[in-house]
């Protein structure tokens, strides 16, 4: 049994996480706390797998408990997130500093969609109690680092193609930042909500020395830029004469996600498959996986993120059994990795 500890000021938010959570057959709730004082003396008591955790609390808040916590004990923990404007960048603070993934906040009404939002809580709590924990590191102020460029110039043409899920955001900023200037134009797929994705986008372009956006419908891929596909739409990418374009997709959810790798992984198919170098990151499930076998089959260059430096081994896991990635790339690896596969000789 997965033993969980919630910690919300929230009587109701309590009572529903904890129902949502039983509901599971290897799920328990051990204990619930209302202010990180009682959790800390819950944790101690409880020795819980994995902890709930509401961002806005009295006494200490959310983020300021995480700190210490994983600092000093370190445990997979989830946010309670608001998915709004005013909780994406609080909640990408949180992911940074250790917290292994969020989950919106349930609402009174949550009834209506009970089913489904039962399965992601039990999904993420399973995953959550899997994942590997990143050491703990203060949060980033902004400011690049850690660029690895030894690479005056890259083949014409190249496209560099990432997708990632649980253990993204900091996957992925731990590729973009290593990113130089004249790097090859990157196009990102990270499942991420809306709201979100354009927090994340503009905490990344703080970060790092080339410039990253929210793709828009029509953006001219250019080198230096890396484009996140928004939270509710598919990113692709089409060919436009000469020129390569982001173009976004309000379809259906593919592999329950959108948007999904998979959508982005294979519209890069008609698009010089041969100048394409892709990455399949952290990340619960399977999505990307076919996407990447079907762009390795079309003669692109594919990798797929190791097992000791994943989060969570599921997408990248899923990739290498279906023989889709040449070969398993620690995460410090993967921009040196993608920047030699399109660098001129």
């Amino acid at each position: 049994m997965i033993k969980v500890l919630v910690v919300d000021d929230s009587p109701l938010i309590r009572k529903l996480l904890t129902e949502i959570l039983t509901q599971a057959d290897d799920i328990t709730v051990v204990g619930v706390a209302e202010d990180p004082y009682e959790a800390r003396d819950k944790i101690k008591q409880l020795n819980p797998d994995v902890l709930t955790l509401d961002i806005e609390m009295p006494k200490m808040n959310g983020i300021s408990f995480l700190k210490n916590l994983m600092r000093l004990r370190p445990m997979p923990v989830i946010m309670i997130s608001t998915l709004t404007q005013q909780g994406s960048p609080v909640t990408l603070e949180a992911l940074e500093l250790g917290a292994v993934d969020f989950i919106a906040k349930p609402s009174v009404n949550v009834a209506k969609e009970l089913n489904d939002y039962m399965e992601v809580v039990h999904q993420k709590v399973r995953a959550a109690y899997r994942a590997r924990l990143r050491p703990f590191k203060a949060a980033d102020q902004g400011g690049a680092s850690g660029v690895v460029s030894k690479y005056e110039h890259f083949l014409p043409g190249r496209i560099l193609a990432v997708g990632a899920s649980t253990g993204g955001t900091e996957a992925i900023k731990e590729v973009l930042i290593r990113m130089p200037a004249n790097c090859p134009p990157i196009v990102v797929t990270q499942h991420i909500p809306p709201v979100f994705s354009t927090s994340f986008a503009l905490r990344m372009d703080r970060s790092c020395t080339i410039s990253v956006k929210e793709a828009a419908d029509g953006d001219v891929l250019k080198p230096g830029t890396a484009y996140i596909a928004p939270g509710d739409k598919h990113l692709k990418v089409m060919r436009k004469g000469s020129q390569f374009v982001c173009v976004l997709d309000n379809g259906e959810p593919v592999n329950r996600h959108k948007p999904a790798v998979d959508v982005l992984f294979a519209s890069l198919i008609d698009c010089n498959p041969k100048n394409v170098s892709a990455v399949l990151l952290t990340g619960m499930g399977s999505d990307g996986a076919r996407g990447l076998l079907a762009l390795k089959n079309a003669g692109a260059i594919t990798y797929a993120q190791d097992e000791k430096t994943s989060v969570v081994w599921g997408m990248p896991r899923a990739a290498h059994e279906l023989g889709a990635a040449s070969s398993l790339v620690p995460l410090h690896h993967v921009a040196e990795t993608l920047l030699a596969s399109a660098a001129k000789p």
